[in-house]
């Protein structure tokens, strides 16, 4: 074991094997052999915490459940025989062998889990371990740390001496104290304390925050965190009172970022995103928020990408009970609360990072170039690793577990399935691309791992991948041979409306919009966007400002006359987002501000930034002006931008109430290059949607597949929304008998130019429950 010592645990005897399969050339039982690998018992097999095993250690401030219906089954089903995706897509025959690899290095770990951690339930409790746990008669903080050759616990609990409370190491590389209670009972540090660990390391004395800290802090003046003992009194420690919404069949995401949430020019915090987001959140006719920037990050610029304490919820925001309290009151809107994770890189940081925590370069990372993200300039995992395994399950299910959060979207999913890190690379659909050297089995089998740990334990939650390769087998379950994740985020539907929106309406393709909408794989689900947060950042431009830029400051009053190019705008706004969210997918998300074209970009507060080359980057005088949503502009009865608002959440109440984007029954019966127009069915509903820039169509016939009479419930020409009330909303429409666009009936419309309208079906009209509310009632909001 003395390797071990030097570097991380690999699981794979070759770390290269998966890299570096010959995927045509090796001979199939080669390829799906699951050989006997070195043991690898648990890293706490011969731990000192068995002198104190009587008062076992639990980690901090874990929380009851709130109901007895919410206990989780603690068991993971066993793997399935990964054959089912055969089925599915017969293409995939033709690399059975790389796949079947695939799926037989998962089954050889998952075994090699039960064998020496007692399966991948006990496995992904690693915060019971390592990182701080407190007992009844002290405190515990062990860290997995290999490379160091001393190591000490310091902070404001022993004034910062690094000779009073050394740790010892294990063979495996595992550093542990154990600090009894004080002699009046209390806990030797003190809640709120700032600790660290000081480690000799080959790279000379570093002093680290703990990896598995729970909140860490930057003190004013100061530039690196400080990891934070995190650990209050029972009465101060935020209880939960509601359960999980249950999972609802269609997902209307709110993206959002809780510290650009304010109106005003600060960093919000959880408490106001709790009390004054969430609750426009849920009048605004979505289901689940996506919160963005949790994990702990020291650039804020960085978006929370460049995450620094894997553990800890960022402390500009407030802190953790703040945090739970956010969520609890989501689920109490009925919310589902989803996290953006961030499993695929880490910040570069030394100082308050995992990177070189130990003093090397291949501790929790690929030593050398691998470990390294060129473009992103951050740290890369290594997968292949039992500890970074360990770490990264371990994390998934605390922020399950300790916060209550409903699932994750995974970020980058793209950069860890392939070596390449999918950079420079155009993506075809040839299963070449996917299968083949270029693919990084360790980090598709941790997917896999991770999905099959969150859906084994938490049935309900949900897992959203951000892969714009189109991974084959992405959202099909692991137990049929697939990557697990429940939908795949449609990344290529944005960036074909900033492709179009280059161009003139006039040369749009109806073909090309449809093509791109409904181009998914069977049985896949996908969260589609129209944009998200990427558009939104300073040096691109959202959806409103492609279309009306400049124009949005001078005649977004109602109060003056519009201009042409404010009317095209508005137009082409409401249609974009209702045909991608008619088409696109079985979900939905919107960046926040962009429901009512947010009329500015996002720019992070930032100084001057230096190149090596010797350019100068000229920063915003750290302003963060730039850094909040105006909601306030979309609320104002004198402006435009709330007739954008509004007919967004007609949309959202319109799918609550129909459940279209999750309808079996999608047919697309006109795509008309000439006469510009679109129609499909989705569900019940009849969509027709008019993109010519001037025709208007009187008269106009349009297909359908049920017999009865039809009524309009959404409809973008509508004044309340922007529009310039061309349709009226009392006229009945009835089906007539008779093939028409490849449909046996038809109906007789009025399709007014630049106009989206949606038909439903009135005597298969489901009756209202709870507050949804049909067009007519958000007229009234």
């Amino acid at each position: 074991m003395t390797d071990q010592l030097e570097s991380p645990s690999t699981i794979s005897d070759d770390p290269q094997v998966i890299h570096n399969v010959d995927i045509e050339g090796m001979e199939d039982d080669k390829m799906i052999a699951v050989e006997e690998q070195e043991s690898f018992p648990s890293v706490f097999a011969n731990s000192d915490e068995e002198a104190h095993a009587e008062e076992p250690s639990v980690p901090l401030h874990r929380n009851a459940s709130t109901e007895k219906s919410e206990a989780k089954p603690r068991s993971i089903p066993p793997p399935g025989e990964g054959q089912k995706i055969y089925e599915i897509d017969s293409l995939l025959l033709g690399f059975r062998n790389h796949i079947d690899y695939r799926y037989a290095q998962y089954k050889k770990i998952r075994k090699e889990i039960d064998k020496y951690e007692g399966g991948l339930e006990v496995f992904s409790r690693g915060y019971e371990k390592l990182g701080f746990t407190r007992s009844e008669t002290g405190i515990t903080y062990r860290e997995w740390a290999p490379g160091a050759k001393s190591a000490a616990l310091i902070g404001d609990f022993n004034n910062w001496n690094p000779s009073a409370d050394t740790m010892s190491q294990n063979e495996f590389g595992v550093w542990e104290i154990f600090l009894p209670n004080t002699a009046d009972g209390s806990p030797a540090i003190p809640h709120g304390s700032r600790v660290k660990i000081r480690m000799e390391t080959r790279s000379g004395v570093k002093d680290s925050i703990p990896a598995w800290i729970k909140f860490s802090v930057q003190a004013p003046g100061e530039i690196p965190y400080s990891g934070i003992y995190y650990d209050p009194p029972e009465e101060e420690k935020y209880v939960f009172k509601h359960p999980h919404p249950k999972r609802p069949k269609s997902l209307r995401i709110y993206e959002s970022h809780v510290g650009m949430s304010s109106m005003e020019p600060l960093i919000n915090t959880y408490a106001n995103f709790r009390d004054n987001v969430l609750p426009r959140i849920k009048r605004l006719g979505y289901n689940a928020v996506q919160i963005m920037a949790i994990q702990e990050h020291s650039y804020y610029a960085s978006f929370g990408y460049h995450v620094t304490n894997f553990f800890a919820p960022s402390s500009r925001f407030g802190t953790p009970d703040d945090l739970k309290s956010l969520i609890d009151r989501a689920h109490e809107l009925g919310l589902l609360v989803l996290m953006d994770i961030v499993h695929s890189h880490a910040s570069n940081n030394v100082l308050d990072g995992l990177n070189m925590f130990d003093g090397t370069d291949a501790h929790y990372f690929h030593s050398g170039s691998k470990g390294h993200h060129w473009m992103w300039d951050s740290r890369l995992f290594n997968y292949g690793s039992w500890e970074v395994l360990r770490f990264l399950l371990s994390n998934a299910r605390w922020w399950l577990e300790e916060y209550k959060f409903d699932g994750f979207r995974f970020d980058g999913v793209t950069s860890m399935m392939y070596t390449h890190h999918g950079l420079q690379v155009a993506f075809t659909g040839n299963y070449n691309e996917y299968f083949g050297y270029a693919t990084d089995v360790e980090a598709v089998v941790y997917l896999m791992l991770v999905n099959d740990m969150i859906h084994g334990l938490y049935p309900e939650a949900v897992t959203i991948g951000e892969d714009v390769s189109g991974m084959p087998t992405f959202c099909l379950p692991v137990q049929d041979g697939g990557v697990g994740f429940d939908y795949r985020l449609h990344m290529a539907v944005a960036d074909k409306w900033i492709e179009l929106l280059k161009k003139r309406d006039e040369d749009w393709k109806m073909g090309d919009i449809v093509y791109t909408l409904v181009n998914r794989r069977w049985l896949e689900k996908c969260v589609v966007y129209a944009e998200s947060h990427d558009q939104a950042l300073v040096g691109d431009k959202t959806i409103a400002f492609w279309l009306m830029d400049k124009d949005m400051y001078d005649f977004m009053s109602l109060d003056r006359p519009s201009s042409p190019i404010i009317d095209r705008g508005i137009a082409l706004h409401k249609m974009i987002r209702l045909i991608t969210m008619g088409l696109g997918g079985e979900g939905y998300l919107n960046f926040m501000g962009n429901e009512f074209g947010h009329p500015e970009w996002i720019d992070f507060p930032r100084g001057e930034q230096h190149l090596p080359s010797g350019k100068v980057i000229p920063g915003n005088n750290f302003s963060y002006d730039k850094c909040r949503r105006r909601f306030d502009l979309g609320d104002a009865d004198y402006l435009r931008y709330k007739g954008m608002q509004q007919f967004d959440q007609a949309m959202q109440h319109v799918e609550a109430k129909y459940g279209f984007m999750t309808s079996e029954h999608q047919y697309i019966s006109r795509k008309d290059e000439g006469e510009r127009v679109i129609v499909f069915e989705r569900g019940n509903l009849v969509f027709v949607f008019n993109f010519h820039w001037h025709e208007s169509y009187g008269g106009y016939r349009v297909g359908c597949s049920k017999p009865g009479k039809y009524k309009i419930v959404l409809d973008s020409d509508d004044l309340l929304f922007g529009g310039f009330n061309r349709l009226n909303h009392d006229v009945e429409f009835f089906s007539t008998e008779g093939w028409y666009d490849n449909r046996p009936r038809s109906l007789l419309v009025y399709a007014p130019n630049r106009t989206a309208v949606v038909y439903a079906l009135v005597e298969d009209e489901p009756k209202a429950t709870g507050n949804l509310q049909l067009t007519e009632n958000v007229k009234n909001c």
